[in-house]
């Protein structure tokens, strides 16, 4: 059966593109209910209504001076029921943040958990988590002196870059990288995998056990990067 998505933005929408190819090729059978996004200037937006997606777009408002965060919390959360009040009736089944620039309330996520108590909202970070969560991650890969980095998609909980990993990809990082190029790589690499995590979930093929994610039929790699290579 197909699989309800919506997907989150907050900027470009390259994850959000390789999500819809997947699914025009038929090799994800999902549908893409709507567009969320927290910016009108998003170029993701635009790539949604051009498609016929339905778009939902909501400000947070100005930020909050720092002490308030009782009233920076509410706004949060009047942000959220802004949101939800029009993606409840769409039922989507899987929240999808692709580069939404925004946390989400621990009343959010724990809206969005399936029968068994497991997260039903997926994202995707550009390193090999749990090393160099948050903001920056190539900066701190740069800076650690990592041969290897990559990108994670794995399950939202209230702890920001911390669910459990549905799927990783690595990249090797150069001696000449900058954030920029470094970035770049890895962006090719969450174009592959995003669209194939979705894949296992929509397939019902991602179990939690202990707190990591098994995937049912999934073959071994035989494949070693090394790098360097000499």
């Amino acid at each position: 059966m197909t699989t309800r998505i919506a997907v989150f933005a907050s900027g470009r929408g390259t994850n959000f593109d390789a999500v819809r190819g997947s699914i025009a090729s038929g090799k994800l059978d999902a549908e893409i209910v709507a567009l969320v996004s927290d910016s009108p200037e998003a170029p993701a937006i635009g790539k949604a209504r051009a498609a016929g997606i339905r778009t939902i777009v909501r400000e947070p408002g100005p930020r909050v001076s720092v002490g308030r965060s009782g009233e920076a919390q509410e706004r949060r959360r009047r942000h959220e029921q802004a949101i939800l009040a029009e993606l409840r009736p769409l039922k989507p089944e899987f929240l999808v943040l692709a580069g939404y620039m925004r946390l989400l309330t621990p009343e959010l996520i724990s809206e969005f958990r399936s029968p068994g108590g497991y997260s039903r909202i997926v994202n995707i970070h550009p390193s090999l988590l749990p090393s160099f969560p948050g903001l920056d991650p190539h900066g701190q890969a740069l800076r650690a002196g990592v041969k290897i980095s990559g990108a994670t998609v794995h399950f939202v909980i209230p702890e920001t870059d911390a669910g459990p990993v549905v799927a990783q990809a690595a990249v090797p990082v150069r001696d000449d990288d900058t954030a920029e190029s470094l970035s770049r790589r890895v962006l090719a690499a969450e174009h592959r995998i995003y669209p194939l995590a979705l894949k296992l979930l929509a397939e019902e093929r991602v179990r939690i056990v202990d707190g990591r994610c098994v995937i049912a039929g999934a073959r071994p790699s035989d494949d070693v990067m090394v790098v360097p290579e000499v």
